[in-house]
Parts: C-alpha cells; structure tokens; sequence
C-alpha cells in the first residue's frame, strides 16, 4: 500500500481541480478558539496550497509543509499568485508533518485538511505540540465524502465504495492509513489541555464530471484498481457517471459537512 506521499503523487492536478475549498466560516472558527484575529499558521500535509491560501488576508504568515514534490510544486505556485495586498506571507516547506524543521512555538494554529490520517501519530503529535505556542490551537479537519446533492447519486456514490472495499478485500490489502479516530488519538496523547469536535458546513457546485474525478481522487483505491485492470463497470463508476449525469444535468449546489477535530496546546 502506498503512504501519504506515494498515494498522490502523479495526481496532482485532478486533486486540485476537484477537491473543495475550505469554507470562510472554518477558518473563522479557528480563528476564534486560538485567540487572535491575525494568526501565524502551519499548515501540515499542505497538497497543493488550497488550505494554505484560503487564510490570504486572514493570517499574518502562513508556512504550508508538503512532502510530495508534485503536490508542493502546485502549492508553490498557487502561492505565488495570491495578491500581494492580502497581507499574508507565505513559506513553502518540503518535509513531514512528523519533522517539519521549523522552529518550536512559532505557529498559534497549527492545520491539517484531509491529511492527518496519513501522519504518524506517536511523532506527528509532539511534532504538533512543540509548533504550537501556548493556548495554540490544532484543528485538524475532514469533508466528508461525498458532497450532497441527491440521494440517487449519493447511493451510487455508495456503491462504488462497497465495490472498490470489497476488491481491496478481495486482493488481501489492508487499509493504507491510521483511519480518523483524531479525537481519541488527541485525547490520549496528553499533549493537549482541551480537545472537541465539531461540525462546520460549506457550499458550491460542480458536475457530473467533477463528481466522477472526485471520487478516483477521494475513494482509496478505485484509480489504482483502474489502473492495474479493473473496469469502470466493476467499480460502479459507470454507474456513477450515468446518475450523476442524469441528475447533475446543470450544476448543482454541493453542500458539504467538515468534521472539526480542534485541540487546544
């Protein structure tokens, strides 16, 4: 099984087409719990910079950590493109979120967006813990998948990840990630003076297209099965194609849930 730096690389442009933005209202969130309107802010696991931007005008410096070279590279340029009347210094990183390199208590928020599954939890912790300056705020934050639009294209969407878990079974692959029990694992580590999660919702809109590219993007496995021989139709993904279609024939809103593990240094 691929880790967190293999599983992406190679995809980083349809990972940046189709994934959404985190919504203003989040990042505001975090604002709030960590105390400061302007925070200093590391970004763990950054992809390619959609994480890290969205707090242009909302943070003092950002500094967005990425091990993958393709993934950093968008990220590097997206960062170049933000207008520089934003306020907002940004820094590229090449390293992990269990050895960023970056000194102790230089971050009040420290984020990861649909990332820390892949960290190593006995390192990425402590690694966490010493970023963060007192009353710092960790949050590490997940969309769930898939958007809502309907109920039809979220059974199809259903299926495929029945069909795509019942192949990864079939070929004796374990799961490649630590799984998202974040608040537990937090809890646990003792590292943390307060720990909660919470729910933040977010909107826009995409097709079936987009729909279908989010899916080989978010559902572990389904590209690579593509790609070592199995078919559209064994994956459910034709299936997916021709209800979203039928249902997505116009853009639609796609309302989406954040789940919000929040942790207090």
């Amino acid at each position: 099984m691929p880790d967190g730096v293999s599983r992406f690389s190679g995809v980083a442009g349809d990972y940046d087409a189709v994934r959404p933005r985190p919504p203003a209202d989040l990042l505001a969130l975090i604002s709030q719990w960590a105390g400061t309107a302007r925070p200093d802010v590391v970004d763990l696991g950054a992809g390619t910079g959609l994480s890290a931007v969205a707090w242009a005008g909302r943070a003092r410096q950002v500094t967005a950590v990425e091990p993958s070279d393709g993934m950093r590279r968008l990220a590097e340029r997206r960062i170049a493109g933000v207008d520089a009347g934003a306020g907002t210094r940004f820094a590229v990183a090449a390293a992990t979120a269990e050895d960023t390199g970056l000194p102790d208590g230089c971050a009040d928020v420290v984020t990861a967006s649909q990332a820390m599954h892949w960290f190593d939890p006995g390192r990425a912790l402590p690694e966490i813990a010493r970023l963060l300056r007192p009353g710092g705020v960790l949050a590490a934050y997940d969309c769930d998948w898939p958007p809502w639009t309907d109920w039809e294209t979220a059974a199809a969407w259903e299926n495929v990840v029945s069909r795509v878990e019942a192949e990864q079974a079939r070929r004796g692959i374990s799961e490649a990630h630590q799984g998202k029990d974040y608040l537990g694992r937090l809890q646990r580590s003792g590292l943390f003076r307060h720990c909660a999660e919470i729910a933040v919702h977010g909107r826009d809109q995409g097709d079936a297209d987009r729909l279908v590219r989010l899916a080989l993007s978010a559902i572990t496995n389904a590209a690579d099965f593509l790609a070592d021989g199995a078919t559209e139709d064994e994956l459910g993904l034709t299936a997916l194609r021709e209800t979203a279609t039928r249902r997505l024939g116009e853009p639609l809103i796609w309302w989406w849930t954040y789940r919000v593990r929040l942790a207090v240094r």
